[in-house]
Parts: structure tokens; C-alpha cells; sequence
């Protein structure tokens, strides 16, 4: 790919001659000639001019040196010396003949020493010690900052010591009388996203160069330095391991949508009855609550937004049209209505209405009040099935009850005194539902119908609403107290609940329509045990993983040219 095309300039500096090939380096390893001697370096094309000798009288005090320096008191240029590219100063007071030879006397024999303001004008200080102090005017002492390690000259090298290549020069363009350690290479390079740096040119580069800046020259060793090791990869990121605890709920609640389905047969007799209101009081309650929860996060992934048409759009529609073909082949009448849900595949529309408004809820500051006044105002109108009207708002408050849920609020649930309560709490609901199952009407507990379908007023049909949600609520909470933490031999069935509550349909439906479930010993107490037992082992067989592997076609398609790819990727696919 090309490095130049997302910061629009171009890439191909490294054709060219290399910026710092240009620039004179000076030789480090010589030694000194002096103890008032020091190299300069300056990677600019103007440098800073040296300190100039003062005139008899000059003023040594603080702030002279910015006088020194304004535009008024110019400078006689400075001798350059085209090998070492460095500064011989003069002194103040110094005769010619130590000018010339760039021996400073010591401030003892009379020499002159700059004041505090022209040292830290120059950024260099004055002394034959780095950090060593110097005696000043009046016979106070400079005081010498401490001087970093690049700064400091290197020692002549000992007669017969292997001396390291010295260090290349700074070629940031801002360092004139500091050294600094050259930049590491980076991708968009040392001088911004414009090209590579000198130090990745290839040796052939140096070829034609002139003298003093080939390979024998410090310059070279930069260029031939040891490549950086490869930056280790990094580590793939760590899939979190599923919650066992969510998917053995989920896979005891599946269990009982079929149970459910099963027991329609047989709602005249007492037992069925209470066992199905019983069991509709809380189980698709507590799916939802479940749905919400892991919706938490459901926008922060483009693969789970795939999931609105992979996984419910899409199978929305083929299982749609196979129970119309099933109903047909069956007896019944041809028909299909795409808009209006048949039975249970209400809720994969309800499902993915909620999923659009969770960012809605999320924003809201008191969502869980919010949604329950939506819940009772619902009622008040006759809201059509169509897209799952009705139930997404009867249902609504589990929904956004689940985004607002945390980790700690199931730990709450994990105390001994919770469990031994949510046994009793089972135990008065099951008696409440085996006492009220023939005198209540079965259509509230679908969430579905307004109060003038059920004909009752509208505070009546209110707190009717009020007590349902109280009843599936602790209902629920005693079933999530109830269910194991820890992995079990169902644990894995919980991760493929889609296809049994899609799936289960058909055995169920053939079997009311062969009659199979209208047995008259099916009519009571044992014949509930023997439907939700044989429900049971329906919801088994159809979350095995042979089961996905034959339907996973229909329940989880991957639609991969439907969607565009994200800008990491299209790129990545171009180069």
C-alpha cells in the first residue's frame, strides 16, 4: 500500500538525495585542543554566530549578553574550518597570538569570562570540566547546570582501545548546541510522513559522496547500524469465555416454550391449566429480561449488527413461509401475511424492534419508569399484531429492564437466604396458579390485548398490568436464584436456543394436527408430566449441535456480500 496515499504527500522522497546527506558532521572522537576548545554543531544552514571579543569597558553584568545579540551590536563573523565544521572563539582579553591558536588563558592569568546571561545566551558553558564551575566577574562563581551525557566531549581514546563508533548528529534540524541521539525510524519517517530517513538509505547510496562522508565516516556507521529487532506481534485478543450461568437459564427456559405449545390441547382440564398459566406468567418475561441484558452492548460490533438481518430478518422470513406451506399441507388454507407474525415467530419482529430502540433507552435518564408508563398507556389502544405491534410495547419493560441490569445485581441473587426465599416464592405461586387457573381468563398473560378487548376499565385493566409485572418479576427473580452458576451437562444446549424455539414448531403442530396430544388420558395430572417430559427432550434434540448443523442454513445465514466491508478491511483487500 502506499504510505503516501492517506496523508496526501508523497512517497517517494527516497528516490531522492537523503536530507542529512548534505549536512557536515563534526568528527567527536578527536581530542581536544584546549581547555577552552569546543565544537560546535549546527544542522541549519545559518549558524549562531560565537562570542565576539568585548570592547575595553564593555558591560559583563546581567543581561549584556542579550545586548551582545539584539541587531545593533552585529558580530564579526566566525572562522569556519570545513573539516570539523566547529568555532575556534577568541577571547576577550587575550592577545592575537591566542586568538589564533584558540587557547583561551584561565581566568587566573587575567582572562575574561562571559557573564551568566551570555552562557545561557549560548546555551554552552564556560569551563575545561563539564559541570565544573567558574570563577565570574567580581570573583563570584558561575554556576554550571548539570550537562546531559550527549553533551559532554568524549575522552581521547587510550592507545590501543577499541573505541566505539561515535553517534550520529541530531538531524531534527532544531539541535545547535546540543547533541541528541538521531531519530529511530517510523513508519511515515524521521521528518514527518514525508519519507524514509538517511539511516535506512542502502550502502549503494553513499557511493559518490565526497570525502569525509563516505563509508569510513561516522556518518556511515549510522547508515550501517544493526537493524531494529522486528516488533513482536501483538497478542491476538482473548475471547471471553461464555457465562455458563446465562446459558442454563436460557436452556430451561426453552425447554418450557414447547411445554407450553404441547399443554394448548389439553387447557380443559385443571392441571393443564394451572401448569400453563403458571408457566406463562414468567418464561417469556424472563427471556426478554435475558434478550435485554446481552443487548447491552449490541451496537458497539458491526458482526452483531449483522445480526438484525442475519439472524432474524432473514429466518424471519423462511420460517414464515414454511409454516404457510406446513398449515397448507396440512388442510389448512393457504395464507401468508409477511407483516403480521403467525404464531411463534411474533418473536423474532419484537426482538429486533427492541434491539433498534436500545439506543434510545440508553440515553434516557430514568428508562425503567419511562418504559413502564409506556406499558400501561398501551393498553388504552387497540394496537394491530402487525411487525409485533402489541407485544413490543406489552413486554417492554423487561426489555429495557435487562439493559439496565449489571453483573452485580445476579450476584445479589447468590445468597443462601435469597435461595431458601425463592423456593417459598415458586411454591406460593404455583398454589396461587392452581387456585385462580379456572376463574381467570388466559389472554392477560400474553402482554398482548388493550383493556377494551378484555373487557375491563381502564384503572382496572391498569392494575391488572401493575399485578402482572409484579407476579413475572418475582417469579423470575426466584428462578434466576434457583438456577445453577456453574457448568452442566445442559450448559452447552443453552447456547443454541434459536433453533428449538424456531424449530419446535413443526413437531408440535403436527402433532395437534394428528391428534396426538388430544389423548383423554392426557387430561391431567400425568398427562402434564408426560407432555412436558416429552417437551423436554424435544428442546434437546433440537439444540444439539447436529441439529445447527443441519439447519444452520436457514437459522443462521451468512449474508457477507450483503454488507460493505469496514475501511480497515476494503483497504487491507486493495493492496
Amino acid at each position: 500500500m502506499d504510505p503516501g496515499s492517506d496523508t496526501g504527500l508523497s512517497s517517494d522522497i527516497g528516490e531522492e538525495e537523503a536530507p542529512t546527506a548534505r549536512w557536515p558532521v563534526p568528527d567527536y572522537a578527536a581530542p581536544p585542543t584546549g581547555a577552552w576548545d569546543r565544537q560546535r554543531v549546527s544542522t541549519s544552514e545559518h549558524a549562531r554566530e560565537p562570542l565576539w571579543p568585548l570592547p575595553e569597558g564593555a558591560d559583563t553584568g546581567p543581561g549584556a549578553g542579550h545586548a551582545r545579540h539584539g541587531a545593533h551590536a552585529a558580530p564579526p563573523a566566525a572562522e569556519e574550518d570545513p573539516e570539523t565544521f566547529t568555532f575556534d572563539r577568541p577571547s576577550w582579553d587575550a592577545p592575537p597570538a591566542a586568538q589564533a591558536s584558540g587557547v583561551l588563558p584561565p581566568a587566573e592569568a587575567g582572562g575574561r569570562v562571559p557573564s551568566a546571561d551570555a552562557a545561557r545566551d549560548t546555551s554552552s558553558s564556560v569551563g575545561s570540566t563539564p559541570g565544573e564551575a567558574q570563577p565570574g566577574p567580581r570573583g563570584r562563581a558561575l554556576s554550571r547546570r548539570p550537562v546531559p551525557a550527549w553533551e559532554t566531549p568524549p575522552a581521547p581514546p587510550t592507545p590501543g582501545e577499541q573505541q566505539p563508533p561515535p553517534e550520529a548528529p541530531a538531524s531534527d534540524g532544531f539541535s545547535y548546541w546540543q547533541r541528541r541521539p538521531a531519530p529511530q525510524d517510523s513508519p511515515s519517517g524521521p521528518f514527518g510522513p514525508s519519507g524514509p530517513s538517511a539511516s535506512a538509505r542502502p550502502a549503494a547510496a553513499w557511493a559518490g559522496q565526497p570525502a569525509g562522508q563516505g563509508p569510513g565516516h561516522p556518518m556511515a556507521s549510522w547508515g550501517s547500524a544493526e537493524p531494529e529487532p522486528e516488533e513482536t506481534p501483538a497478542p491476538a485478543p482473548v475471547k471471553r469465555a461464555r457465562e455458563p450461568y446465562l446459558d442454563n437459564v436460557k436452556f430451561l427456559l426453552i425447554a418450557l416454550v414447547p411445554a407450553g405449545h404441547a399443554l394448548v390441547p389439553t387447557l380443559a382440564a385443571h392441571s393443564s391449566r394451572s401448569a400453563y398459566l403458571f408457566i406463562y406468567v414468567f418464561h417469556m418475561p424472563l427471556f426478554v429480561v435475558i434478550s435485554g441484558y446481552l443487548s447491552r452492548n449490541f451496537w458497539n460490533s458491526n458482526a452483531k449488527t449483522n445480526k438484525l438481518v442475519d439472524t432474524f430478518l432473514v429466518p424471519y422470513v423462511i420460517v414464515e413461509v414454511g409454516y404457510a406451506v406446513l398449515r397448507f399441507a396440512l388442510g389448512h388454507k393457504w395464507s401468508l401475511t409477511i407483516i403480521d407474525p403467525a404464531w411463534l415467530n411474533w418473536y423474532l419482529l419484537a426482538l429486533l424492534l427492541w434491539r433498534l430502540s436500545t439506543p434510545v433507552w440508553k440515553r434516557m435518564r430514568y428508562p425503567l419508569p419511562i418504559a413502564v408508563a409506556v406499558y400501561l398507556l398501551a393498553g388504552l389502544s387497540d394496537l394491530p399484531g402487525d411487525f409485533s405491534m402489541d407485544r413490543f410495547f406489552g413486554l417492554m419493560p423487561f426489555f429495557v429492564l435487562g439493559l439496565w441490569l449489571q453483573p452485580r445485581h445476579f450476584e445479589m441473587l447468590n445468597r443462601a437466604w435469597v435461595k431458601i426465599l425463592s423456593v417459598g416464592v415458586l411454591a406460593g405461586a404455583a398454589g396461587v396458579a392452581i387456585l385462580i387457573a379456572p376463574h381467570v381468563p388466559l389472554e392477560p398473560i400474553y402482554f398482548k390485548d388493550s383493556y377494551a378487548e378484555l373487557h375491563l376499565s381502564w384503572w382496572m385493566g391498569m392494575a391488572m398490568r401493575v399485578g402482572l409485572l409484579i407476579a413475572a418479576l418475582a417469579v423470575s427473580t426466584a428462578i434466576m436464584a434457583l438456577v445453577p452458576r456453574k457448568k452442566t451437562w445442559f450448559t452447552d444446549l443453552g447456547t443454541r436456543t434459536l433453533y428449538c424455539y424456531l424449530l419446535h414448531g413443526i413437531p408440535v403442530m403436527i402433532a395437534k394436527e394428528m391428534g396426538w396430544l388430544s389423548f383423554p388420558w392426557l387430561h391431567g395430572p400425568l398427562g402434564v408430566m408426560a407432555i412436558m417430559s416429552s417437551a423436554f427432550a424435544l428442546a434437546i434434540v433440537l439444540c444439539l449441535p447436529e441439529t445447527r448443523a443441519v439447519f444452520k442454513w436457514l437459522v443462521e445465514p451468512r449474508l457477507v456480500w450483503l454488507y460493505r466491508r469496514p475501511s480497515g478491511q476494503a483497504k487491507e483487500a486493495t493492496t
